[in-house]
């Protein structure tokens, strides 16, 4: 069937806006949203009409938090909508999703302080492309005053952030709910750092916020750069979220602006000029680029640079860049002053540090009455463990807790300590016949020194959580030395 005799059936019996949306919707198109304005004045002549994009004033999102009151008032026949399965963030309690309906076209009458008005809402196409690109809401009331108070105070609850973090991904800012509570439960007393250098990032921060007076009067701009680089695994993440709860728990509050990628249908210099520009209406802010040498390539350097040090503002813009890579940065970046001042390495921890990352598992395990964890396993993981970052000591805590689950549920292999495979053996200190075959044994003289902790407190090894981290640490010191071979 062609697109002209599609046009020319006789039309349903729909009202005259749902006729024209959809007698346009089969023939060839130029702009859905001109059709929409004109069906809408013929239908409703005496109606104040104003055009209002969804994305800069969600009043379907408005009506949702209580400010309002919608009602569907098109028949079913008239209105077009998807009926969408919604899988549940969780199965945990059994959950298993819910059905939601999501509108293409509809009319709506909403009531907000006392007033009425009519909301159609419309997908369509802007006439230069071939993919649906206008999503608007058209509202019609007797007032022109009483449209523009509407749509200021759902424009500025749309703009504002209502327990959520702005984060650039793919293109274009959304607000992430489920990060904003993963950020609240991330405090510095979780944050196993060197302290001095852990309040030296605090204050650092704490201080540019409060200090815009100061900036003011010394007639330097209100700006700063902070990169945060070393192995990972080493606390860059963490810090940087104990600051983001920290922030948010100012008065007034400075919110986060998080930049995963620049990719985008514009390219990186449009995501750049996006980034920025909501930077600058958020200000102050607390703006993070997480992997900034992955993100920053010589082919957008130029263009970054120049929003970062250009001649447009960024008064009240704390940036931070995080990078396990400082060498892959360009020098304009890494060493200019200006652009980013100050530099925190996250090294791997030293011994100190991995006994007090120790310690504070213990006191996560604090509660379990099944397990066995003395102050002195604390320092011992930390004696066998030289050139561990955090996540290793974490990937050997957890794989060891793991196992000791199994066992006591019955499903545990009998694992041989010096050729880390299962076999029929009792590991009790003979030496196997396998261990040879091993392709890196006696890496960093670790068994040798797993001796030396067992000989300085031979009752150690009565412990079970003790053996089953021996047995998770000489896995990771294989693998560790397999990526050193590599390199």
């Amino acid at each position: 069937m062609t697109a002209g005799s599609l046009a020319n059936r006789p039309a349903p019996s729909h009202n005259e806006t749902a006729r024209q949306y959809y007698e346009h919707s089969a023939a060839p198109r130029v702009n859905t949203d001109a059709v929409i304005v004109e069906a809408l004045r013929a239908e409703y002549p005496n109606l104040h009409l104003t055009v209002v994009p969804r994305q800069t004033c969600n009043l379907f999102a408005y009506t949702g938090a209580g400010h309002a009151s919608m009602a569907s008032i098109d028949k079913e026949k008239d209105r077009l909508s998807w009926r969408v399965f919604m899988p549940p963030a969780s199965r945990l309690g059994g959950q298993r999703g819910a059905l939601g309906d999501n509108i293409k076209f509809g009319k709506y009458l909403l009531d907000w302080q006392g007033k009425e008005y009519v909301m159609c809402y419309a997908e369509g196409r802007d006439g230069m492309s071939s993919f649906p690109q206008v999503a608007n809401q058209y509202v019609l009331s007797a007032s022109v005053e009483a449209t523009n108070k509407l749509l200021f105070e759902a424009g500025a609850w749309t703009s504002e952030l209502h327990n959520e973090i702005w984060v650039f991904d793919g293109g274009f800012w959304q607000k992430d709910a489920a990060l904003y509570a993963s950020v609240q439960k991330s405090h510095w007393e979780d944050v196993i750092l060197d302290e001095d250098m852990k309040k030296g990032i605090i204050a650092d921060v704490e201080t540019f916020f409060s200090s815009q007076d100061t900036y003011e009067k010394l007639r330097v701009p209100w700006k700063r750069g902070v990169i945060y680089y070393g192995p990972p695994g080493n606390g860059k993440t963490i810090s940087i979220k104990a600051m983001m709860n920290q922030l948010y728990k100012r008065d007034p509050v400075v919110p986060t602006l998080y930049v995963k990628s620049l990719s985008s249908f514009g390219g990186p210099e449009y995501s750049i000029n996006q980034i920025f520009s909501l930077a600058r209406r958020t200000a102050p802010c607390y703006l993070i680029f997480e992997d900034l040498d992955s993100m920053i390539t010589d082919a957008v350097r130029s263009y970054f640079l120049n929003a970062v040090d250009g001649i447009a503002k960024n008064d009240g813009i704390l940036m931070v860049g995080s990078t396990n890579h400082l060498d892959r940065l360009d020098p304009g970046i890494a060493k200019r002053p200006s652009r980013f001042d100050r530099k925190y390495l996250f090294p791997n921890p030293n011994t100190d540090e991995r006994a007090a990352y120790m310690k504070y598992w213990q006191g996560k395990l604090s509660d379990n009455e099944d397990l066995e964890f003395p102050d002195k396993l604390c320092p011992a993981v930390a004696k066998i463990t030289p050139g561990f970052s955090f996540a290793y000591l974490q990937e050997a805590m957890v794989a060891s807790l793991l196992a000791i689950a199994r066992e006591r549920d019955g499903f545990a292999e009998r694992l041989c300590l010096n050729c880390l495979e299962s076999h029929g053996q009792p590991d009790d200190g003979a030496r196997c016949a396998k261990d040879s075959k091993r392709p890196c044994k006696g890496l960093y003289d670790w068994v040798w020194t797993v001796k030396q902790a067992d000989e300085e407190d031979p009752d150690l090894d009565n412990y079970v959580l003790w053996r089953e981290i021996k047995k998770q640490v000489r896995l990771l010191k294989e693998e560790l030395g397999e990526e050193k071979g590599e390199r």
